[in-house]
């Protein structure tokens, strides 16, 4: 199993930006397998929509860092580690400036990016972003088309894209990924319209679990996979290569049994073989969060 953590970026670790790099080297000297960012942009007074079921936000989204920013860092100061985002808010993006962050940090980590996109569930982020909620998924399946022509060009011949909603004009497209033809894209989402996403276009599926909420639930990850490696076979594509890594994002309660049985559960449960802890609910600073790694990954092998 690989086992991955987030990146100190919200609440309080937040607060301690200039020990970003220090956390991501030393988590790659403990043997952390990857490296993942998420993508807030506000923590709204009076949220339209709750976080995660409820009708509020986590204090923890008050202090957030940019995405892009901390995994440039990543890219830059390790040299083993994946680097991934679950996910990135597509929608809020677009697709030329989306493709330019994500090449640049594709190059700077030698081909290690993942990237993973998701539509967010804010009202008020959309409305801070400036882009219509109601449009996410159209704009999701534009996005995905508009940085597939610039990534994938040929060289001698511009890349070009005309949406709806996006416009990329013709343009020549010096860089390519340092992985070819370009880095691999995971989804997430649970919606029946997001799983058919995924088993169209996407190299992987972003599920999610939360210890410490109640027992793993196998079947909540093995169902959705199902569908979506069926649905990927009437496409016409192989559905083994159809990935998916499981965020575990632990509650503030949780345990480090909680937590590593989780892991072993997915191990032994699915076919999951890669997994990321979200430290954000359980570590005060960032020597606690290196702290928590370090006894995951020993528990856990």
């Amino acid at each position: 199993m690989r086992i991955g953590f987030t990146l100190p970026q919200f609440g309080a670790m937040a607060r301690q930006v200039e020990h970003v790099p220090g956390f991501a080297r030393q988590a790659e000297a403990l043997g952390a397998d990857s490296l993942w960012i998420g993508d807030r942009l506000l923590a709204p007074v009076r949220p339209t929509v709750g976080y995660a079921g409820t009708d509020t936000i986590p204090p923890e989204f008050d202090s957030r860092l940019d995405p892009f920013a901390l995994m440039t860092i990543a890219a830059t100061v390790t040299e083993r580690p994946l680097i991934g985002s679950n996910v990135l808010n597509a929608p809020w993006y677009p697709p030329a400036l989306l493709e330019r962050s994500l090449t640049t940090i594709d190059l700077l980590s030698n081909g290690r990016l993942l990237v993973g996109l998701g539509v967010g569930w804010s009202p008020e982020e959309y409305q801070a972003a400036g882009v219509p909620m109601d449009q996410r998924g159209v704009r999701l399946d534009e996005c995905l088309d508009a940085m597939e022509s610039l990534w994938t060009a040929d060289p001698a011949d511009p890349a070009e894209y005309q949406g709806r909603y996006w416009t990329v004009p013709a343009t020549r497209t010096g860089l390519r990924p340092a992985r070819r033809p370009r880095p691999p894209v995971y989804l997430g989402g649970w919606a029946p319209a997001a799983l058919r996403r995924v088993a169209r276009r996407a190299d992987g599926w972003l599920p999610a679990t939360v210890p410490g909420a109640g027992a793993f639930d196998a079947a909540a990850v093995n169902g959705p996979l199902a569908r979506i490696r069926g649905l990927a076979e009437e496409y016409g594509r192989d559905p083994a290569a159809v990935d998916a890594v499981l965020r575990i994002n632990p509650t503030a309660t949780a345990s480090l049994d909680d937590i590593v049985t989780t892991i072993a559960r997915a191990g032994k449960e699915t076919d999951i073989d890669h997994v990321f802890v979200d430290l954000m609910y359980l570590a005060g600073d960032v020597d606690h969060a290196l702290e928590l790694a370090e006894r995951v990954l020993s528990a856990a092998r």
